[in-house]
Order: C-alpha cells, then structure tokens, then sequence
C-alpha cells in the first residue's frame, strides 16, 4: 500500500484535528480527578472541622488520612475502569499526569512532616498553593478557562490561610476545593458531553 505525501496546509490541518481531539478527549478524562479528590478534600475538611468545633479535641485531626487513602482508592478504581476503555494515552495525558504526580508527592510529604514534627509551617496554605498551581497548569494545557481561572483564583485566596485561625481556615478551604476543583470538574465533564453529542 502506498503512503499519501500531505501538502503543508494538509499537514497543519491534521495536526490541528489532532489537538483538537486530544483537547476533548483530555477534558473528558480530567473531570472524574477533579471531582474526586474535590469531593473528598470538601468532606475531610468539614468533618475534621465539625469535630473539632464540637470537642476541641485535636486528635480528630487523624480524619486527614481519609484524603490520601480515599483519593488513591478511588483513583486506582477510576483509572481501572477507564483501562478497559480502548483508548491512546498522548502526550499530554502524560504532561498532565506528570504535573500531578509531582505535586501531589511534594504535598503529601509536606503534610507528613508538618502532621508528625515539631517543624509547624502553614500547611493549608501551601496545599492550596499547589493545587491551585495543578489546577491552573491542567486548564492552561487543555485550554479550559474555568480550571485557568479558579486555580489562579486558589493560589491568590491561599494568602488568607497565612492570617486567620484554623477555625476559619477549615470552612474556607473546603470553600476553595468547592470552587477550584468541584464545580470546574462538573463544568469539564458537562463540556465534554456537550462535544461528544
């Protein structure tokens, strides 16, 4: 069989098809993430915060680990799901995941050296800078405002943890998930479908 030579403008126009579908298909798959780990951060939140408004008693505090435990389950369950799914990982699958993953380990290990040492250092602040830091990143390379906007718009209220008590600070980072990754993710996947109608 022999192979068709492209011109320039055939070449161009096939690359740009492919962003085009690699930006759908990218939007489709990133909004069970965002929910996910949105989800849980507003609800591990709340409840450590409730409890501890309740009792003062700071051994409430171990409910954090539903986080990592909860988002790592629920994630491998995704992704499991999603391999039987006949699909290419691209390029920008792996940017994406890379991004992620990196952040997501500097966060966890930073968590644990602030949970198990003396060494206190504003740990809300700093988790809501780099996931306000992903999330950004995430809707800069697939193009989708709503993650551009409210990641910025997380790493700026950051600032606030830095200035109030932690009863303030708990209901406003479960606030800042909502808005920085719950609602972006329901935009992403109601876009997705929307494009794939």
């Amino acid at each position: 069989m022999e192979e068709k030579k492209l011109t320039g403008k055939e070449s161009l126009e096939l690359i740009s098809q492919m962003i085009r579908n690699t930006q759908t298909k990218m939007e489709e798959n990133s909004g069970a993430m965002f929910l996910i780990w949105g989800y849980l951060s507003v609800f591990t939140t709340l409840l450590v915060w409730s409890l501890m408004m309740a009792s003062f008693n700071y051994q409430w505090q171990w409910f954090w680990f539903l986080l990592p435990a909860g988002g790592s389950a629920l994630t491998l369950l995704h992704y499991r799901k999603e391999s039987r799914k006949p699909r290419a990982k691209t390029y920008i699958d792996r940017v994406i995941g890379y991004i992620w993953r990196v952040l997501g380990i500097v966060g966890f290990a930073l968590s644990m050296i602030s949970f198990f040492t003396t060494h206190k250092f504003p740990i809300l602040f700093i988790i809501v800078l780099i996931m306000g830091i992903g999330t950004t990143l995430t809707g800069m390379i697939i193009r989708f405002k709503p993650l551009i906007y409210s990641g910025t718009a997380g790493m700026i209220v950051s600032v606030v943890f830095l200035f109030v008590g932690w009863e303030i600070q708990l209901p406003v980072f479960a606030a800042v998930f909502l808005f920085m990754m719950v609602i972006p993710g329901h935009i992403l996947n109601h876009t997705a479908r929307k494009r794939n109608k």
